[in-house]
């Protein structure tokens, strides 16, 4: 049985704590990297006894710093081929001087595309690289910025920030801010983070040496020559004490919760996050909450279950951020191993949201969102009996809506022809035919013509009649379609009116005779 509905406040730093895992995917990084790196800089924030409001910045910094990396994928895609694949090489340039890091790049230009492509991109790299790059990385650090105001976090977390990719000498990005002229979470994460990746990948010593190379340069020298000495302490146990409980107990001084109004509007902002993936997906979350509440309320369903819709809709495809704009933003078909990566997107989002027990309605419904009744879907190929009326209607707006949108491999449908295709899904047995029907209707489409049932039943009505016929209550009734038990006797007494009968039994007796339990089951 899954959760009834999300319930009650979420903390903020579960969110931007999910945020972390979407950025570690984006990255080509373990799940985990950022939440590391976090608990790094806290490590030594302790050690030089920082002050509460600059442990905060760090905490926020150390989860956030690379939220947005994704922000340009898709041009990062254009000239690296897998915008994944590049940045997971990236995450080691602290190791490597000037020529290497030349070197690096020119290599992931020169890896992609045609030949004729792979030259025209290895001559204009020197040329437009680093206004490339600094371009990249001034985008990464003011929208993290920005949403960090978005969402009321302290002046001192989003000036740190905005400093996230400056370096101790200066030669950092996007201001070239230098020395103590730096925010001290700014200071401490950037170490952090590459000490967290030398760490992991190479041990501690190789962690000590890159500090040690590094220092005076990317990282302040004061700091390197703590962590040296207190190596070994820092990444003692950093698995155990990066994992999600563990990171989420560390959270110095705030703790706060939102809940109502406030939470909607920091998801609607994750959800704005999460479609800067590529330019085909601008909107999207936003325009499918907007459409399967709609279609939510046409079918009746309680307002508990439309919130936990409307939110699963902006959370649906945190995922997306695991696959490659390599992929996403493919003219042609794809393989059968791009396909597969994409089937993964509804999983990682499940994954990325099974730390937040307070919307686990909406978790739910967000990794069955490419499901479909005929058991065609995935990631689980889950089929009719498994999914709820909520899931049908998410699955038909989030399909509608992609179809009025372009995407690399067709343009965009009109909604007419749009409203066709979806209902040829429901005629084809993959969508539900009243899902679709409430989404067309919530999208400004009149109904077309309806099969005629029996005594003026409409399809809803001998949905009723088919659960009632199998001895369910009202309350169950109610349960089964995910409606309010009053709705669900409103229906039953409707039923009822239009057959000229009083009990179950005559009602039960019309429907078999009619053919409408047995050969038809309500879903």
């Amino acid at each position: 049985m899954g959760a009834t509905h999300d319930s009650g406040s979420v903390r903020l730093a579960e969110l931007v704590a999910t945020l972390s895992l979407a950025a570690d995917l984006g990255l080509g990084q373990p799940m985990e990297h950022c939440m590391r790196q976090t608990v790094i800089g806290l490590r030594l924030a302790d050690l030089i006894g920082l002050e509460e409001e600059h442990r905060i910045a760090t905490y926020y910094l150390g989860l956030m710093r690379h939220a947005y990396c994704h922000a340009d994928a898709t041009e990062q895609a254009k000239w690296f081929g897998d915008d994944i694949n590049f940045k997971a090489a990236a995450s080691e340039l602290a190791d490597l001087n000037a020529a290497q890091m030349v070197s690096l790049f020119l290599r992931q230009v020169a890896s992609t595309g045609t030949g004729i492509d792979r030259a025209r991109r290895v001559a204009t790299f020197p040329l437009s690289g680093n206004k490339l790059f600094a371009t990249f990385l001034m985008t990464h650090s003011a929208l993290a910025a920005q949403f960090a105001e978005r969402v009321e976090l302290p002046e001192a977390v989003q000036t740190a920030i905005l400093e996230g990719f400056e370096q101790w000498d200066g030669k950092g990005e996007p201001n070239h801010v230098a020395g103590e002229e730096l925010s001290p979470a700014a200071r401490l994460v950037t170490l952090a983070s590459a000490v967290e990746v030398y760490g992991r990948t190479r041990g501690v010593e190789a962690a000590r040496e890159m500090a040690r190379r590094q220092r005076g340069r990317q990282f302040e020298p004061a700091l390197v020559d703590l962590f040296d000495a207190n190596a070994a302490e820092v990444l003692d146990e950093i698995g155990a004490a990066g994992s999600w409980d563990a990171v989420l107990a560390a959270e110095p001084g705030l703790s706060r919760q939102i809940g109502g109004e406030q939470l909607d509007e920091a998801l609607e902002a994750m959800a704005d996050l999460v479609d800067l993936k590529s330019p085909q997906f601008a909107g999207h979350s936003r325009g499918v909450a907007k459409l399967v509440e709609a279609a939510g309320r046409v079918s009746g369903l309680p307002e508990e279950e439309l919130i936990a819709l409307r939110r699963a809709a902006l959370l649906q495809d945190l995922g997306r951020l695991g696959v490659s704009n390599a992929i996403w933003d493919k003219p042609g078909p794809l393989s059968e191993a791009d396909r597969e990566r994409v089937r993964l997107h509804p999983y990682l989002t499940d994954r990325m949201l099974a730390g937040v027990p307070a919307l686990a309605r909406s978790r739910e419904l967000a990794a069955r969102h490419h499901e479909r009744i005929d058991g065609s879907g995935y990631p689980r190929g889950v089929a009719a009996a498994a999914l709820s009326p909520a899931d049908r209607l998410l699955a038909s707006a989030d399909c509608y809506h992609a179809m009025t949108e372009p995407r690399a491999h067709r343009a965009a449908m009109a909604p007419d022809e749009a409203a066709n295709a979806l209902r040829a899904e429901a005629k084809a047995g993959r969508l539900d035919g009243a899902a679709v029907d409430a989404v067309l209707k919530a999208a400004g489409h009149k109904a077309p013509a309806r099969r005629e049932w029996p005594a003026g039943l409409t399809a809803r009505e001998v949905e009723v009649l088919g659960l009632l016929a199998r001895g369910l209550s009202n309350k169950e009734i109610a349960g089964r379609l995910t409606v309010t038990p009053k709705t669900a006797s409103n229906h039953v007494e409707h039923v009822y009116l239009k057959l000229g009968v009083s009990t179950r039994a005559a009602a039960t007796l019309f429907a078999t005779e009619q053919g409408l339990v047995g050969s038809f089951e309500p879903a």
